[in-house]
C-alpha cells in the first residue's frame, strides 16, 4: 500500500541522525557503523517502523537496519522511531541492490507484509522470488535465515515454493499466526487485520 506524499519529507530526512545516506561505503564494514560486531538483522520494507523499533528495544544485543527505497516510508519511520538507538538505523536502498550495501554481514532478513505483486508477469518483483533469493545469498554471513509475515495467501504459497525450491528448510510455519503460540512485535498494517480477525501467515526458513 503506497503511503500519501509527505510535503516535509525532505526536511525530516535531512535532519535524521540515524538515516544512512552513504550505505555503500559501509559494505563489509557495518561493524564500524555500529561500533560492535553484533549480529545484524534487516527488515526489507519497514512500513512505519513499529516492528523494527520494538525489535531493537527488545534486543539491544542485535543491530537492526530498516530498508526502504521510498522517501515517504523513510520519513514516517523516522517520526515513529523519534530518537536514535545505538543498535538501529535506516537505509534508503532498493532491495534488488542489497549486494551493493552488504557483504556477508546479515544474520536474518524480515519480510513483513511485502507487496504481493499479484500478477504473474510481475512475479520477479516479489521479495521472495528466486532473483531476490540470489541477491540475499551474498549478504548473509553463513546460515541463511528469513522470517516472513503476510496477509496474502497466494504470496505465502508462492513464497513457500520459492524457499523450498531453493533448498531452504521450514523451521516454523503458521496459517494463523495470532491464534498460534508465536510472540513477536506486530506492524501497524498487521494491527488492522487483527481487529478484523483475518489470518496472518508466517514462515521462518533457513539453510
Amino acid at each position: 500500500m503506497r503511503l500519501r506524499n509527505m510535503k516535509n519529507k525532505s526536511e525530516i530526512l535531512n535532519h535524521c541522525s540515524f538515516l544512512v545516506l552513504n550505505g555503500k561505503n559501509y559494505k563489509g564494514h557495518w561493524c564500524d557503523y555500529f561500533n560492535n560486531s553484533n549480529e545484524i538483522r534487516i527488515e526489507i520494507g519497514m512500513g512505519k517502523g513499529k516492528f523494527l523499533l520494538e525489535e531493537a528495544i527488545n534486543h539491544p544485543e542485535i543491530n537492526f537496519i530498516g530498508i526502504d527505497r521510498f522517501d515517504n516510508v523513510l520519513a514516517r519511520a523516522i517520526l515513529k522511531i523519534d530518537k536514535p538507538l545505538a543498535n538501529l538505523c535506516i537505509l534508503r536502498c532498493n532491495a534488488i541492490e542489497l549486494n551493493e550495501y552488504f557483504d556477508h554481514e546479515v544474520g536474518l532478513i524480515y519480510l513483513n507484509f511485502s507487496d504481493p505483486w499479484p500478477r504473474d508477469r510481475h512475479s520477479k518483483r516479489r521479495l521472495s522470488s528466486p532473483s531476490f533469493l540470489k541477491v540475499y545469498e551474498s549478504i548473509f554471513i553463513d546460515k541463511y535465515q528469513i522470517k516472513m509475515k503476510t496477509d496474502n495467501r497466494k504470496l505465502f504459497e508462492y513464497s513457500i515454493l520459492s524457499f523450498t525450491n531453493d533448498n531452504y528448510k521450514i523451521e516454523e510455519l503458521s496459517l494463523d499466526l495470532h491464534k498460534d503460540d508465536y510472540h513477536m512485535p506486530i506492524t501497524e498494517y498487521e494491527e488492522n487485520f487483527m481487529r478484523k480477525d483475518y489470518p496472518i501467515y508466517y514462515v521462518f526458513v533457513s539453510k
